[in-house]
């Protein structure tokens, strides 16, 4: 047989099931990469991006391109189609610049700076509301007493999936 339940346990235990419930129901519908996407959105079409700067890696645009590509495809349920999709993305990489940042007192450099930009055209073929064209940029330090040649193979990677994820929350995620 079971035990009464003293009255102060009583209001803890429905204490937690009125606040347990409340925060179910408020969740709502989740999804775990947080997009936005509409049901009838099927496909998307990402068109190779171009180098419209000089300097940075050979392979820079094609690396961005197959980042891109596979982000979608793992979180979304977007098929990647070559052309004709409901989303399209296309576009450029406007910039690969090297700066230098933090001076110091004797007027040298404390860091470098490496930084990509992308210029981005994306298209909403069910929704003409949310077509844009942006620059998206992104940058990543290193100490002034290297090079770029010891650091680029780090950071680009770094750079693109940054890229990658902020075009895609744009895009995707509605932010």
């Amino acid at each position: 047989m079971m035990k009464p339940v003293s009255g102060f346990r009583w209001i803890i235990r429905t204490f937690f099931i009125i606040h347990f419930s409340l925060f179910i129901n408020s969740c709502g519908v989740y999804s775990f990469t947080g997009t936005t996407l509409s049901p009838d959105l099927k496909s998307i079409t990402i068109s190779n991006f171009t180098m419209a700067t000089a300097g940075g890696p050979a392979n820079l645009a094609l690396n961005f391109n197959e980042k891109l590509k596979e982000y979608y495809q793992r979180y979304t349920n977007l098929k990647v189609l070559p052309n004709n999709g409901d989303l399209s993305l296309e576009g450029s990489i406007t910039n690969y610049d090297l700066l230098a940042v933090a001076p110091t007192a004797s007027d040298q450099a404390g860091l470098n700076r490496l930084q990509v930009t992308v210029q981005v055209r994306f298209v909403n073929n069910k929704d003409e509301s949310k077509n844009f064209e942006q620059s998206f940029s992104f940058y990543q330090d290193f100490p002034q007493n290297q090079t770029l040649t010891q650091n680029e193979g780090r950071l680009v990677p770094k750079i693109l999936d940054q890229l990658v994820l902020d075009i895609f929350n744009k895009t995707a995620a509605d932010w």
